[in-house]
This record gives structure tokens, C-alpha cells and sequence, in this order.
């Protein structure tokens, strides 16, 4: 293991050298809050949209997919299609009209024709319940493919990540996060095709032969007897014997993406309405590319790896692509397989440093713009003293995501990751989709449907099989079942039982900047 040791720490060396260089280099031209939380506009549609797929492709879905599906067959699998598909919503009705709309966050875009203050004060609930769900997952994938290559503990693994991703964030802001997230897509997809050709070749090209193993079993030349799961593998019940709790998740999958703070104010990085489409184009083309790989990778892991080494491994099957890498490169105490192994845990590593840098500069950009700026200064701050809040702030946000991190140590990344969907489709979704397409639609609503969609989502998370166990309440593992029909319920109960608000002319202009992209922040 010393060599794989070396091998990886040279490699999370060279990471971090170049991230920090790319950091560096931001930071000259990150000089106001423009290039702090939006790169100044200055991002291509291609650009970013592969920054988008950097943010996108997190810890849960290299680790937490890949050790899904290796583990639960079809049912993991159906985390893969739901968050390909949840691009779709975002693309078709999101991602033009809510560029145009706002200026730096989420709360800008709704709170456009409303009321600032309640507003921007429930959206930044929102908005940190999302981050604090997200960020937990990628440090708990953090600490654990750390802790495996090099041996470092995984307390002191969440805090080596957390600094890197404080200095990425106050030192370099939206530019550099951009940044070190399209380099991060490259290096994730490159490592992908890499993997997707060794499997290639160990099952001659044939998805058939990949998939008979697992029915049935057999014996692969150089691994020896491999699969014999079974066909129930390969239909749902494994993870989840409740129907309904599928769905549940299938909707929380799809509905989420839209919700989800830390990608919506990627739209903000461009400067048109079109570059924003041709953003969310490029994205799914990367992502999509990146689902169908990596339920592969599950599956095969599922085949040449098995179960049990998977579980001894521990969090939650997070390691399932990494223990492939290692088996297709010769296996355990192999030169080839302790460095391939090596490899993908270094780009896993880049994988989460890129998309905790995104999440900090999401929550930082939210206290810092929405709370101190508008809420508790109304407005009346300069930008120089914005940008100092927004740097507090980001370092405040990563204490507590480490310290959160150490508590969920044990959780499979893809499923707390599902959480921060569940409060993104049951609280910002509504609200945003209201805000724009619905004239009659008022403050209280607003309000009503952030607070109630991220109140609900919680207790029923805490409720839940996967907090309480047998003593669950709540018989579902996701709440998206509940908790999205509420948020939606609340905005229009409370929006038809209060006073209509005289913001007709506002709501027409939104509807033109939208729509057309006139008047919209350049």
C-alpha cells in the first residue's frame, strides 16, 4: 500500500497545486461582488456548462451512484435517470426566464415584484438548509476516500477539505469556483472513459455478458468466479420494497434540480439569455454522458468487486468505484491496481473539492447579499463591505459543514443528497415557477410555501426510517412524496386567502425581462 500511499498523495498534491494556481490567478480579477458571485458574467455558454456539470456531478453521484447501484441493482439505478431527467425541467421552463429575472441569487429572482425582507429572510432558510444537506454529503464522501488511499483519519480528511474550500471560495470567489469545476468535469470524464474501456474489454463489448455474470455468474480470466446476484438484482425491491417510497424518490429526483440553489446562480456566470440555454444544453449532454457511465460502473462493481468487499469497506457503498478501479488494475496489492485505484480516488477527491466550493459561495453570496445586504441594512451597504460579510461568511459555512460531516459519518452521499432535492423541489421550485408564470401571486404566499416545504422536508427526514430506524413515524426514506404537493399547496391557499398586492406593472416587467432578456442584468 505504500506506493498507492505516495501515488495518491502526489496526486492530491497536484490537484490542490493546480486548483490554489487557478485560485491565484481569480483572485486578481475577483475585485467587487459581480466577480464574487456571479465571474463577472464572463463565462461562455460551453464554459458553463461544463462548470455546471462540475457542480452537478458531486460526491453522490460518482460515489454514492456507482456504490448504489453496485449494492441495490435497479433501484440504485433509478438515482442516476432521476437526477438526468430532473435537467429537463430546468432547460424547458427554469433556466432562460430565471436568468433574466435576477442579479446575483435565488431570492433576487423572487423577490423581484414582492416584498424584499420576508422574502429574501425565507429564502435564505431555504437556501442554507439546501447547502447544509448537500455540503454534509460531499465532506462525508470526502472524508471516506481519504481515509481509505492514504490513511489519514476521517475527522482530519473533512478538515483538510474544508480549509480547501474556504480559501477557493474568500480568496477567488464565483471565478475561481467556475473554474476549478470545469477542470474538475474534464478530469471526472476523462477518468470515466478510462474505466468504461477496462470494463469494455473485460466483457468483450457486450452489456449482455456485463449483465449475464450478474444473473447468472461466471468465471472472467484474471478474476475469477464474479456476479451471481441474481434477476431479482435487477428488478426493484432491493433498496426500496415499497413502491410508493420509489416514487417518492422519483418525483424528489426530477423536481429537485430546479430548486437547487447552488446550480440556479450558475445562470447568473453568463452574459445572455441564450448562453444560459446553451449552458443547460452542454450540461446534459455531459451529464447524461456521465449517468450512463457511471450504472455501469455500479454494475460492474456489483460483478467483479461484490458486495461484501464493498460493505467492508464501509460508508454506505461509497467506495464501490474506487475498489473497481483497484480490481481492474491488476487488484489488491498489485502495482497496477493500487495506483488505478489511487487515481480515482485522487479525482473523486477533485470531484468534492469543486462542488463544496460551489456550496459555500451559494450560502456565503446568500447571508452576505440577501440577509445583511437587504434585510438587515436595507439595501444601504457598500459593495467593498458586501464582499467582506461574504468572505466571513464562507468561513463561518465550512466550520459547521465539518462539523456536521463528522456527525453523518455512516450515510450513503446519494441519499443525503436527496434531501437537499427534497427542500429545493418543496420550497424554491414553487416559488420561483409562481413568481414568474402567476400574476396573482403575493408575498405570504412566498413565504408560506419556502417555510412550509423546508419545515415539512425536515420533520419528515427526522422521522424517518433512516433517523429513527423501526421507530420510525414516517414510513417513507424521502419525503418528496408529502413535502412537494404541500409546498405547492401553501403557495396558492395563501396567496387566494390574502389581500392581492398592487404589483401588476412590477409583475409585467418581469415578465418582459424574462421573456426577452430586456432589462435584464448585463
Amino acid at each position: 500500500m505504500a506506493s498507492a500511499q505516495l501515488f495518491g498523495i502526489i496526486l492530491f498534491g497536484a490537484i490542490i497545486a493546480l486548483t490554489m494556481y487557478v485560485t491565484y490567478l481569480a483572485s486578481k480579477r475577483t475585485t467587487g461582488t459581480g466577480d464574487f458571485y456571479a465571474a463577472g458574467r464572463s463565462l461562455t455558454g460551453f464554459q458553463n456548462g461544463l462548470a455546471i456539470a462540475g457542480d452537478y456531478l458531486s460526491a453522490a453521484s460518482f460515489l454514492g451512484i456507482a456504490g448504489l447501484v453496485a449494492l441495490y441493482g435497479y433501484d440504485g439505478f433509478m438515482y442516476s435517470i432521476g437526477w438526468l431527467m430532473g435537467y429537463v425541467i430546468v432547460l424547458f421552463i427554469v433556466a432562460e426566464p430565471f436568468r433574466n429575472s435576477g442579479n446575483f441569487t435565488v431570492a433576487d429572482v423572487i423577490s423581484y415584484r414582492l416584498k424584499q425582507r420576508p422574502v429574501r429572510t425565507a429564502g435564505a432558510v431555504v437556501t442554507m438548509a439546501i447547502t447544509m444537506f448537500y455540503m454534509i454529503s460531499q465532506l462525508v464522501g470526502a472524508g471516506a476516500i481519504i481515509h481509505l488511499l492514504v490513511g489519514i483519519p476521517y475527522t482530519v480528511s473533512l478538515i483538510i477539505v474544508g480549509v480547501l474550500m474556504m480559501i477557493y471560495v474568500t480568496l477567488g470567489g464565483m471565478l475561481a469556483t467556475s473554474w476549478v469545476q470545469i477542470i474538475k468535469a474534464v478530469i471526472l470524464m476523462a477518468a470515466m472513459l478510462i474505466m468504461l474501456a477496462f470494463i469494455a474489454i473485460v466483457f468483450k463489448f457486450n452489456l449482455s455478458s456485463l449483465f449475464g455474470t450478474i444473473i447468472n455468474g461466471g468465471e472472467i480470466p484474471g478474476f475469477g468466479k464474479v456476479g451471481g446476484q441474481g434477476m431479482e438484482f435487477l428488478t426493484p425491491g432491493a433498496l426500496y420494497s415499497n413502491p410508493i417510497d420509489l416514487l417518492s424518490l422519483g418525483i424528489t429526483l426530477i423536481l429537485g434540480t430546479a430548486g437547487l440553489s447552488h446550480l440556479l446562480v450558475r445562470f447568473f456566470t453568463v452574459p445572455t439569455a441564450q448562453a444560459a440555454r446553451t449552458s443547460v444544453v452542454w450540461g446534459m449532454i455531459i451529464i447524461g454522458s456521465f449517468y450512463f457511465i457511471i450504472a455501469i460502473i455500479g454494475f460492474s462493481s456489483a460483478s467483479l468487486v461484490g458486495s461484501d468487499a464493498i460493505n467492508e469497506a464501509g460508508g454506505g457503498g461509497n467506495m464501490a468505484a474506487p475498489l473497481l478501479a483497484q480490481v481492474l488494475g491488476g487488484g489488491e496489492g498489485t502495482i497496477g491496481g493500487e495506483l488505478f485505484m489511487a487515481g480515482v480516488s485522487a479525482v473523486a477527491f477533485a470531484t468534492i473539492v469543486a462542488v463544496v466550493a460551489g456550496l459555500v459561495i451559494t450560502g456565503a453570496g446568500v447571508f452576505a447579499h440577501d440577509i445583511y445586504t437587504n434585510v438587515i441594512k436595507r439595501g444601504e451597504v457598500d459593495s467593498r463591505k458586501q464582499f467582506q460579510v461574504a468572505r466571513i461568511t464562507a468561513f463561518v459555512i465550512g466550520v459547521v459543514s465539518i462539523i456536521l460531516g463528522i456527525l453523518a459519518e455512516n450515510f450513503n452521499v446519494a441519499q443525503l443528497v436527496t434531501y437537499a432535492f427534497a427542500v429545493g423541489a418543496s420550497s424554491n421550485l414553487p416559488v420561483i415557477i409562481f413568481s414568474i408564470y402567476w400574476r396573482r401571486f403575493n408575498t405570504p404566499g412566498a413565504v408560506a410555501a419556502m417555510l412550509t416545504g423546508t419545515i415539512t422536508t425536515v420533520i419528515l427526514i427526522l422521522l424517518s426510517p433512516n433517523i429513527m430506524g423501526d421507530a420510525a413515524i414516517y414510513p417513507l426514506t424521502n419525503p418528496g412524496l408529502f413535502s412537494i404537493p404541500l409546498g405547492f399547496l401553501a403557495a396558492v391557499i395563501v396567496t387566494l386567502m390574502t389581500k392581492p398586492e398592487d404589483n401588476d406593472k412590477m409583475f409585467a416587467e418581469m415578465s418582459v425581462r424574462a421573456h426577452t432578456g430586456l432589462g435584464a442584468e448585463k
